[in-house]
């Protein structure tokens, strides 16, 4: 399935694409698309809904996050040998680990805010990992049956603040900074999340193209790993690292300005439109 939340922020209802890639209300069957919906009972409650049977939801509505209660966005750096070499990074032996601040989460669509003193704003498309039951310990062959499903995520990345020092969490965490979406697709959709394209445009420009087969390190060796040191519970989300073509390590270096528009997607799991703009507060 592709669930989705659909309308004004923080007012949005939960919804489902259905075969034709039309929205549909999914507000008469549950409240909210949340962490008790990913969980395995919720999910196979969900895949009874017979998405044709539902009211259509006319008109162009704003799609927000596609699900709520994101208690953890692990983030996941370097993890594409190709981006690694152009950040000038040696190649990670083991996952590069951080967090994005909660705060950072915005929906698809919605603009990006170029936060004060912001100097070298860049772009990073990547697979998110969606988790739906509890993982603890969970070996590699095993960590898959802890996914609920994947989404598209845009890692927006502030590189003046992140190079500051060897934390990254500054430059990766300022609000705006973390669209998910437009979708959650479900494990039974995406059976194998390393065959999937994905690309990024900056004005219409091609500047990232990849596949996830190309990971350093895959998405079931990443749900395992992370959960060797923190507990993911259901809702919880890892972002697992961009392919190469970052601005950061064009020669010379591009970043984004207010008013560029960027494009990024997925085979599969949508795609995502965003304009950056100055902060105004």
């Amino acid at each position: 399935m592709k669930l989705c939340r659909y309308g004004r922020s923080g007012y949005e209802k939960p919804g489902v694409i259905d075969a034709e890639g039309r929205l549909r209300d999914l507000s008469k069957v549950i409240a909210n698309i949340g962490p008790n919906e990913l969980a395995p009972r919720g999910l196979k409650m969900l895949s009874k809904v017979k998405p044709e049977s539902l009211t259509v939801v006319n008109g162009n509505p704003r799609l927000g996050v596609p699900y709520v209660g994101i208690g953890k966005f692990v983030a996941i750096g370097l993890n594409y040998s190709d981006h690694a070499k152009e950040s000038n990074m040696p190649i990670p032996t083991e996952p590069v680990v951080f967090m994005k601040a909660t705060t950072c989460i915005s929906g698809p669509y919605d603009d990006i805010v170029q936060p004060k003193g912001s100097t070298k704003l860049d772009w990073e498309a990547e697979l998110g990992i969606v988790i739906g039951s509890k993982a603890q310990y969970v070996s590699e062959d095993k960590a898959l049956e802890h996914v609920a499903g994947y989404c598209v995520v845009n890692d927006v990345s502030e590189r003046a603040f992140q190079m500051q020092s060897s934390q990254w969490d500054k430059g990766k965490g300022c609000d705006t900074f973390g669209p998910i979406g437009p979708w959650l697709v479900t494990t039974d959709e995406i059976t194998d999340p390393q065959t999937l394209d994905m690309w990024l445009d900056v004005n219409g420009k091609r500047m990232q193209t990849g596949n996830t087969r190309t990971m350093i390190f895959g998405a079931a060796h990443l749900v395992s790993y992370v959960s060797r040191y923190m507990t993911l519970l259901p809702g919880d989300i890892i972002t697992t690292g961009t392919p190469p073509g970052v601005g950061h390590g064009m020669k010379p270096p591009q970043y984004l300005k207010v008013g560029d528009v960027l494009t990024l997607g997925i085979k599969g799991l949508g795609e995502q439109r965003q304009k950056v703009v100055a902060y105004a507060g």
